[in-house]
């Protein structure tokens, strides 16, 4: 081919039609997948410590409950009361849900289901006049070097009194730890350190079509026992399953807030062990802990 032939030849005019067209279809399958069946989710606060860690990453299932208006990603649906396929959580559930005041997404867990009578003495839950059992257990080890157990207000200043220096000179939170079990045989580990006013509630009937929800770390926790805005930033008592937008299935990974500009960072503050571990509660076996509360 001669240089001449070489620049007849016309070149490929690019159909910004189609890429646009295909650009927008990727868009939206990513947006359909995040409202129908999954979504990736942050944990930003320490209320739900020891069994979350500020800095986790996880993937949150938005089918086991159907699907509702809390589903659509971003919340681009005005808030209503209807639900698609609708299905009740379970006890012990790690679940999304969104205050009534805000648009905003809360991680908590299931400890009271529609039509319970739910109270709170001392810190214990009374479920249809029954004490939840709480056995105490070994307490969890926090690194006091964690730079990610902040929640924007405090960063477990709370738990100084329970700072301990290990055998290899590394310094820990060792608060009071104990094992709750729900009457279907979840369990998990809570924190409960302190005398609070929300260690106290009186009896409710949790209404039909609403579940409770509290955070592990009990005192540090804005769930169902704390009112709503303007005043207050908890849930306001009972949540309608239809503001509740998926369960919280498995750590993706976790980071410890150590990472800096330099990528070598982002490897050494990954916490090990953290990844790809269920969020689906245990179920009890017997001798679990050493004593009750």
């Amino acid at each position: 081919m001669t240089s001449s032939e070489h620049q007849d030849t016309p070149s490929k005019k690019v159909n910004w039609f189609a890429e646009l067209r295909g650009l927008v279809l990727m868009l939206l399958a990513v947006l359909a997948f995040h409202t129908l069946v999954a979504k990736p989710f942050y944990i930003p606060s320490a209320s739900m410590v020891p069994n979350l860690l500020v800095g986790d990453r996880l993937v949150v299932s938005k089918y086991p409950y159907g699907w509702s208006w809390v589903s659509a990603s971003f919340h681009l649906l005005p808030r209503s009361n209807w639900r698609i396929a609708p299905r009740t959580p379970q006890y012990g559930d790690i679940v999304i849900a969104v205050p009534p005041d805000k648009n905003e997404d809360y991680i908590k867990r299931v400890v009271g289901l529609p039509g319970d009578r739910i109270a709170l003495v001392n810190g214990q839950i009374i479920l249809n006049g029954n004490p939840v059992p709480q056995q105490v257990e070994p307490p969890v080890r926090i690194p006091v070097s964690d730079k990610q157990m902040c929640d924007g207000v405090h960063c477990l200043s709370e738990f100084e009194p329970y700072r301990t220096t290990l055998a290899d000179g590394t310094q820990v939170y060792e608060p009071p730890t104990y094992r709750e079990t729900l009457p279907n045989g979840a369990t998990y580990l809570i924190i409960d350190h302190m005398q609070q006013p929300y260690d106290n509630m009186a009896e409710i009937t949790i209404p039909e079509g609403d579940v409770f929800l509290m955070g592990d770390n009990r005192d540090h926790s804005a769930d169902s026992r704390v009112p709503a805005g303007p005043f207050n930033n908890g849930l306001g008592g009972p949540v309608p399953i239809a503001d509740v937008g998926g369960r919280a299935e498995f750590i993706t990974f976790s980071l410890d807030g150590s990472s800096t500009w330099n990528p070598i960072s982002w490897f050494t503050a990954l916490r090990s062990g953290r990844s790809w571990t269920s969020l689906r509660p245990a179920l009890a076996t017997e001798g679990t802990g050493d004593g009750e509360k």
